[in-house]
């Protein structure tokens, strides 16, 4: 398949910010973009959002922080990061000659915290804001922000009102209704919606009888959460109106073609990179054939065509 036809299938645009593809990578997953440098063409790919950046500089859990799981991985990194300030000083203009987009996922401990983050974000270049609200709410009892929907609302309002970068809220799966969650922030103002966030999970190590991660808990992605994160991605289309960016267990093209078949109109790839640090070209390539080869034009084409089965009356 020659370029220009692969640039013709997959372009896209996102809220605003247009992308040569609909493969974004998952925060975490692929530090701040020049790590991987010598394995992908970074301004290939429709965008890298960076790893957490949170107001002052973190230095993560104590104690194992990631495991192996059958088809997965647990972590509890911690938000292990340099700080905002870091991040504008001396790692935004250093990756800026990559010519690729830039989405900063941010953390806060307080719906304070998310407000400053936005507004020292808002003066640059970076292409989006993804707001992680997987995170306990210190001024409320240690409320995750992600379990609550007038919380994840709140932080919302937050971050829209101290910038005017697209706002992308990326939903925890560890709730009872999703699409409780998804209306919630919809309504106070996110641009599009990113789901799903890892799993919580646990491992104990049976010789020692004692937890595997340091942490004891930590989030669960990979493979394993893939049907889950389908799933979700599927009710959640049915119920907004804004983009949503899949993301859970994507480790090839067949997997991604399931997201947008679910209503997704990114898809983002996260535990992948760990196995294998070019897989987001493979899966363009090999997603842009797969277009071509049930004659499609553009991956719009295949947005939300799942074919639900019609009920006998």
């Amino acid at each position: 398949m020659n370029c220009v036809a692969k640039d013709t299938l997959l372009a896209t645009d996102l809220c605003g910010i247009k992308m040569k593809t609909p493969i974004l990578t998952g925060s975490g997953t692929f530090g701040f973009g020049e790590e991987f440098a010598d394995f992908v063409n970074l301004s290939s790919i429709g965008g890298v959002v960076v790893k957490g950046t949170t107001l002052k500089p973190r230095r993560g859990n104590d104690g194992v922080r990631i495991t192996e799981t059958p088809a997965g991985m647990l972590n509890c990194i911690g938000l292990e990061n340099p700080g905002v300030e870091v991040f504008l000083k001396e790692t935004l203009p250093r990756i800026r000659q990559y010519d690729m987009n830039v989405i900063v996922n941010i953390s806060g401990s307080s719906v304070e915290d998310y407000g400053l983050l936005a507004e020292k974000l808002d003066a640059t270049d970076i292409a989006a804001i993804e707001v992680n609200i997987s995170c306990p709410n210190v001024k409320e009892g240690g409320i995750v922000f992600g379990t609550d929907p007038k919380a994840a609302a709140a932080v919302t309002r937050a971050v829209k009102s101290h910038t005017g970068k697209p706002v992308i809220v990326k939903l925890s799966p560890n709730v009872t209704d999703i699409v409780c969650m998804a209306k919630a922030v919809e309504d106070a103002g996110a641009d599009a919606i990113s789901l799903i966030n890892t799993l919580l999970g646990m491992q104990i190590d049976i010789r020692t009888w004692a937890p595997v991660l340091g942490n004891i808990t930590g989030g669960l992605s990979g493979p394993c959460v893939k049907p889950v994160a389908v799933r979700m991605v599927w009710q959640v289309a049915q119920a907004v109106h804004v983009p949503i960016i899949g993301m859970g267990g994507i480790m090839s093209a067949e997997d991604a073609v399931e997201f947008f078949l679910a209503g997704a109109s990114a898809v983002a790839i996260g535990t992948a990179n760990f196995t294998d640090p070019s897989c987001i070209t493979k899966i363009s390539d090999e997603l842009a054939a797969y277009l071509a080869a049930h004659r499609l034009e553009n991956i719009h084409d295949l947005i939300g065509k799942i074919k639900i089965p019609q009920k006998e009356a």
